[in-house]
């Protein structure tokens, strides 16, 4: 509010206001006041009691003849709650009229009138003292609310400050500052001659407590684990949260072998750390990765990190609950450089459309004719080379980027079909998803989607999923098989019998044919336990309504058995590799 608000203050509002007349026993002030229009007039005679009726007081009229009147003036502007009410000072003084305003205005006075005193002088007087209370408190109000406001800025200036270097839901070291602190430890480093380590740390079991209880439980279990791992690194190093349950401490002139000791002494506490949400306990564990910084290596802040990182999710590869030493020629961090070299190759490939489909056929041996065929994805390379999936897909798993796979080859095997002669509208296409795909309910929205602008119809389209992908969330494989059934779709359990699930899940899976893993077919002819699971798992499936596809089809005698045994479809090297256009019959 603007202190100028108070020359808009209306007469009634003035004329409410508190005044108090102190001393003497002049009716005839009160009188002039009253007849002004002034409601709410108050009197003391004592100007000595004053102060004990000063609440809520907006202005005091003041007779100098009381003698404790000078002192009353010094006392009100001397008091920081008192001092913004305006004393207008009456005096009978007959003398020099110039030591007597000088004497009161030294001691606190606001005005003075002296008598004779007329109500056209007193009024307005008053008035103006009113307005100068009313400005006074405004002016108080907006410095408060000043202050009150530098304040806020100085307590969000801290916070920024202390964000800049601090997690906020852990009060641990930021990734930022961590940073920073590894830039001055490879400096140290070098200067020193010494050795420094680098501890990465993953939470195992974080993503199913953040699911299964919410986010809520999962930001608990994030402060509980950080302070747990504060008490007992405080005398080790710089504790940090790097990411959503990762975890990194640093520890300078260390060497390696006691590394590996704190990183096992973590490793053990965190294994006997349990999480307790509402009735359920959690046992929490810890995947580690240890990064030395060594005078004989020019690594950067960035590269130590990656190679903790590295390490850590080696330990993870490795079976979890454990701590793994950064060494380049390990196996299991060669294979996390190698998702760092694959990655952005992968990205490239979706976004410049360089991933083909080719496809191998698969025959229909009542019919003796070809009329599905299997869609597999390869990628091109920079000399314009198809590569096998078997270079890139579990990359591609690993780092998140199998569900953009999925959907470009579920949408290309389609556009497949509607692009094919009408002479081949006959033929069918397999085309198989991942595990990701069928817990991702935009699946269903884009088959039908992309049946729909095509034409294409719903049974001639096959999904394959493998048991594993089946039973990651079995309920949600379910509802997925379920749904794209009920568009025509149909469903192959793919590498039937590799599993020790395989049969109890087939009762309740929805599928339509069986897909007889390659690992029992590769060696029928000369393998008699072959011989008997193959006639067993094709028995059960008839049983239930299923046909059956024998993969890994290489010779003609392969095939004239698989004929004996009644098996409804066959594919392999024999009938047909896999390429971009067809096998004619």
């Amino acid at each position: 509010m603007d202190v100028t608000a108070s020359e808009n203050i209306p007469l009634h509002d003035l004329q409410r206001r508190v005044i108090l007349l102190v001393g003497g026993d002049d009716a005839c002030v009160k009188d002039m006041l009253a007849r002004g229009g002034f409601t709410q007039l108050y009197s003391v005679t004592d100007a000595a009691a004053a102060p004990h009726h000063l609440v809520n007081v907006d202005v005091i009229v003041l007779y100098a003849s009381d003698p404790s009147a000078y002192q009353l003036c010094r006392t009100v502007h001397g008091n920081e709650a008192w001092r913004r009410i305006p004393i207008i000072l009456l005096s009978t003084c007959a003398g020099d009229h110039d030591d007597v305003m000088h004497a009161a205005y030294a001691a606190g006075a606001t005005d003075i009138l002296f008598r004779p005193i007329e109500a056209a002088q007193l009024i307005p007087r008053v008035t103006s003292a009113l307005l100068l209370k009313i400005e006074r408190d405004l002016n108080q109000r907006r410095e408060r609310e000043l202050q009150d406001e530098l304040a806020t800025h100085r307590v969000l200036e801290a916070r920024l400050q202390y964000l800049a270097a601090h997690d906020e839901l852990t009060g641990l070291y930021n990734r930022r500052r961590l940073e920073q602190l590894l830039e001055l430890a490879v400096i140290g480093v070098h200067h020193h001659q010494h050795h420094s380590a680098l501890l990465y740390l993953d939470l195992d079991q974080f993503k199913i407590v953040n699911d299964t209880e919410g986010h809520r439980a999962g930001d608990r279990l994030l402060v509980s684990v950080a302070d747990y791992l504060k008490r007992r690194t405080d005398d080790l190093g710089a504790l940090a949260r790097i990411s959503s349950d990762d975890f990194a401490l640093l520890v300078e002139n260390i060497a390696e072998e006691k590394a590996l000791e704190i990183g096992e002494m973590l490793r053990a506490a965190v294994d006997a750390f349990y999480f307790e949400s509402g009735k359920k306990s959690y046992h929490i564990r810890a995947s580690i990765g240890v990064a030395m910084i060594t005078p004989q290596e020019d690594s950067t802040a960035a590269e130590i990190l990656a190679h903790a990182d590295q390490a850590c999710y080696a330990a993870k590869t490795q079976g979890r609950n454990r701590v793994q030493m950064f060494r380049p020629s390990d196996k299991a961090v060669r294979s996390v450089q190698s998702d760092v070299y694959w990655a952005p190759l992968i990205r490239d490939a979706l976004e410049h459309q360089k991933f083909r489909l080719v496809f191998q056929p698969v025959l229909d041996i009542a019919m003796g004719k070809i009329t599905h065929y299997e869609a597999l994805i390869r990628m091109v390379d920079e000399d314009g080379q198809l590569l096998s999936p078997a270079v890139f897909i579990s990359v591609a798993e690993r780092m998140g980027l199998i569900q953009e796979i999925d959907f470009w080859v579920v949408g290309s095997a389609i556009d497949w079909l509607h692009e094919l002669p009408r002479h081949h509208a006959h033929l069918a296409v397999n085309i198989n998803l991942s595990a990701q795909a069928l817990q991702n309910p935009s699946l269903t929205a884009l088959v039908k989607d992309r049946l729909r602008t095509t034409g294409v119809r719903p049974e001639r389209i096959t999904f394959e999923i493998t048991e594993t992908a089946a039973i990651a969330n079995f309920t949600q494989t379910r509802k997925m098989v379920n749904d794209l059934r009920a568009l025509g779709c149909r469903f192959a359990l793919d590498d039937f019998g590799a599993g020790f699930n395989s049969y109890s899940y087939l009762k309740h899976l929805p599928v339509d044919y069986l897909k007889i893993d390659g690992t029992f077919i590769t060696h029928l002819v000369h393998d008699p336990v072959d011989q008997t699971l193959v006639k067993s798992m094709i028995e059960i499936a008839h049983t239930l309504g299923k046909k059956t596809v024998a993969e890994f089809v290489e010779d003609a005698p392969t095939l004239d058995l698989l004929k004996q045994y009644g098996v409804d479809y066959a594919q392999g090297y024999y009938l047909g590799k896999p390429q971009l256009g067809l096998v004619e019959n």
